[in-house]
């Protein structure tokens, strides 16, 4: 199904003239306006097996561009830019370029699931925005998003002790994302955290900070987890045709 919104055309596309006086009749400006035609030049024809292949992307064919993904999308009531429903039809064109262009935004889905709730295919676009993102990372067309940097950092502490100590996820997320130590909110926090919790609590929570606790009996479970991991990357990555182990 063709896209016809006048919203998704480029500027750039879009040609007029500011003096233009055809047969006596003057059609300046909108009235002469022309859309530039174009040859899709990087056409990927694997694109919409690739992301299908990933997490949260197995429903992408589903897709009929209804648009009831776009219309309940949360991040698209504040940015109208955020369009998954154009996102997938590009997707399955193999219109890889086009996509490209908006690789900066399409990682800040907000997961509410609205468009999910909505869509009336099953198509589950929320997982098709993380699988696409996804995507995005594993072919080096961005950069790890915040998101991705903090989950990776909470995964690794539970595949390695079983526990999460929140304290070391927010510093190490800090740093994965070059942010200061010192924010003004996590300092009220902890004056607030100081004020309101038992001593006994508190020292806890240091502690757990100098010790980095285990669950008990983990080791299996964490050799199981690393396992399971390891497989789905490179299942991942053989899917999107990027080699073994190890290559970029």
């Amino acid at each position: 199904m063709p896209i016809h919104e006048k919203s998704l055309i480029r500027p750039e596309n879009l040609v007029t003239h500011d003096d233009l006086v055809i047969d006596g009749v003057d059609v300046s400006g909108h009235w002469s306006t022309f859309i530039k035609g174009r040859s899709v030049t990087d056409y990927n024809e694997a694109m919409q097996d690739e992301i299908a292949a990933l997490p949260g992307g197995e429903n992408i064919h589903r897709c009929w561009q209804c648009g009831s993904c776009t219309n309940a999308c949360t991040v698209n009531a504040v940015n109208n830019d955020f369009n998954p429903r154009y996102w997938i039809y590009l997707i399955r064109l193999g219109m890889e370029e086009e996509l490209l262009r908006d690789k900066d935004i399409i990682w800040q889905c907000v997961s509410c699931n609205k468009c999910t709730y909505a869509c009336p295919r099953d198509v589950m676009p929320e997982g098709v925005m993380k699988a696409t993102a996804h995507w995005l990372e594993l072919k080096g067309h961005t950069p790890k998003s915040p998101s991705t940097i903090f989950d990776e950092e909470f995964t690794r502490q539970i595949i390695k002790t079983g526990k999460i100590e929140e304290t070391r996820v927010i510093t190490r997320f800090f740093r994965g994302t070059g942010q200061p130590l010192r924010q003004n909110w996590l300092e009220a926090l902890i004056v607030n955290l100081v004020k309101r919790f038992p001593v006994f609590y508190l020292m806890r929570l240091g502690l757990s900070v100098v010790f980095r606790p285990k669950t008990r009996g983990w080791n299996k479970a964490r050799h199981a987890i690393n396992e399971y991991v390891h497989e789905v990357e490179e299942a991942n990555r053989k899917a999107l045709g990027l080699g073994g182990e190890g290559a970029k």
